[in-house]
């Protein structure tokens, strides 16, 4: 057993060894040709939506191959993975968290933050941060039509009153995480709830629908706010950053293949937050690979030049 128990060691020893001197992350060990595009996503759905959209664009568009790697956990494994290389899109990016991670606090201004990143980038990481897909994904808070009636709920301010008899679940990460977490919101808002849940992210739709939770925390694009026929409430005073979500491009992969340019700037703009959503909820609802709905979703929404020219 001392053995077998001395093996292990030695095997977790060698991994952490492998990841503080650089090594290729999990299905990154080998780039393809100079023909072939690789495209990066996180973990999230509608990442993985994204990166299934450029592919179908690109390869329908130009004579170029594109490899997808999917489940590459955060937005600093991406980061990380493209900074390196070994990536040459990241699929989808936002403001708030890559303002926050890389370059310190968030902006509260939406249009701030897009310069911010698009200025900073191709001098600091060598790449383009490409205009917003035309939705955010930020944290959201959400109540039944029912609460939003009887409490006449709009915007987080109108909560004052009610916020003492309500049950709130929100992300347990969030709860205590400083300067945009639980304690800053509210201070901000001037608040206090009857009882603050901690909860796993993917598990509040379904709390608050059920009645379980008078109000939850959630991600502004998920498909069950639509489903659930849930309210979102209006940040009035401006708490959350701004989380704009575009597609990230090596210069260098720009610089060999310019036609990607213009391509790809074909996706600025076009996808608002509702549709975002109805795309997840096709995905983690109705169960569809999410790579085909992205596929699915630039077939439908003429994004190929014979009709793309009369403007999209």
């Amino acid at each position: 057993m001392k053995k077998r128990h001395k093996s292990i060691f030695l095997v977790m020893l060698l991994l952490c060894v492998s990841l503080l001197s650089g090594c290729s992350l999990p299905g990154l060990g080998s780039r393809q040709s100079n023909d072939t595009i690789t495209i990066g996503s996180s973990i999230a759905t509608e990442n993985q939506i994204l990166a299934g959209a450029l592919k179908e664009l690109i390869e329908h568009e130009t004579n170029l191959k594109v490899t997808i790697v999917n489940n590459l956990g955060t937005s600093m494994v991406l980061h990380k993975a493209q900074y390196n290389n070994e990536i040459d899109i990241s699929a989808c990016r936002y403001t708030g968290t890559d303002i926050a991670n890389l370059l310190g606090t968030p902006p509260h201004n939406p249009k701030k933050a897009l310069d911010i990143v698009q200025e900073t980038f191709p001098k600091k990481y060598h790449a383009t941060w490409f205009p917003s897909y035309g939705f955010d994904n930020t944290y959201a808070f959400m109540v039944t039509q029912q609460t939003a009636k009887k409490y006449h709920l709009n915007t987080l301010s109108d909560l004052r009153k009610a916020a003492p008899h309500m049950t709130v679940g929100v992300d347990s990460s969030w709860l205590n995480r400083k300067g945009d977490g639980y304690q800053a919101f509210i201070k901000k808002y001037d608040l206090h709830f009857k009882k603050v849940v901690p909860m796993q992210i993917g598990l509040v739709y379904d709390a608050v629908h059920n009645g379980k939770m008078d109000m939850v925390l959630g991600y502004s694009t998920d498909g069950r706010i639509a489903s659930y026929h849930l309210k979102m409430l209006k940040d009035d005073l401006h708490f959350f950053p701004p989380y704009d979500a575009s597609l990230v491009v090596n210069n260098d992969v720009l610089k060999k293949h310019p036609q990607l340019k213009p391509l790809l700037e074909r996706m600025a703009n076009t996808i608002t937050t509702k549709e975002m959503q109805k795309l997840n909820y096709e995905a983690d609802n109705n169960l569809e690979e999410p790579e085909m709905v992205g596929a699915d979703f630039v077939k439908e929404h003429h994004y190929f030049q014979d009709k793309a020219k009369g403007g999209n």
